[in-house]
């Protein structure tokens, strides 16, 4: 899936969090959102993957406005967003499976994610919880991938674990990351900083 943000502002209220902003994907691309708290990258992820509106400005996917019903094509990652806990991880695996295409057994997935399928989420620790939604990016087949902050909470042995999983998936499949940690970053083949893009 190809990108494309003509002229992106968003305000909440009567206040600019950022604006003027020209962005575009192509594929294969590794897009870094970078910037001091509060200055938008979240909000500017979403809008890219066309869970919000910007209050100024066009987006497109593939050329055309963003469709809901293309969605399920979007894998986006995110401390904040909630999920059915009382499902076990094998559950999740089933239920993503009935939205997207599963690329790799249950089995294989549980081994390489470090994650009992016949456990409910609730019980995880809110690391593992965070490991249970890298894996509809890592696991499933998308055209695009965002995430937010995507190893916030996850100890040393998940990073490595995360490391080697965005080195192993689909090159040509978009990956966009909003973070100001180096580490999650420091492969992107380009970066927005949103450092001077606020006008308050």
């Amino acid at each position: 899936m190809n990108i494309k943000g003509e002229n992106l502002g968003k305000k909440f209220g009567k206040n600019w969090i950022f604006r003027n902003l020209d962005v575009e994907v192509v594929a294969g691309d590794f897009l870094a959102i970078t910037g001091p708290n509060g200055s938008g990258k979240s909000t500017l992820l979403q809008i890219l993957a066309g869970y919000l509106s910007p209050s100024k400005g066009k987006l497109y996917h593939d050329g055309k406005s963003p469709d809901p019903d293309e969605f399920k094509s979007i894998s986006f990652s995110s401390p904040y967003i909630e999920f059915p806990e009382e499902m076990t991880f094998g559950e999740f695996l089933k239920f993503h499976s009935n939205f997207r295409t599963q690329v790799l057994p249950n089995e294989e997935i549980s081994d390489r994610s470090q994650l009992p399928l016949n456990k409910r989420i609730l019980e995880f620790s809110t690391g593992m919880k965070q490991r249970v939604q890298l894996c509809s990016a890592f696991y499933f087949e998308n055209e695009v991938i965002f995430m937010d902050e995507p190893t916030s909470n996850l100890d040393d042995n998940g990073f490595e674990w995360w490391r080697k999983e965005l080195i192993q998936r689909d090159e040509n499949v978009p990956l966009l990351v909003a973070s100001n940690q180096k580490r999650e970053i420091d492969q992107a083949k380009t970066v927005i900083s949103l450092k001077d893009k606020n006008p308050l």
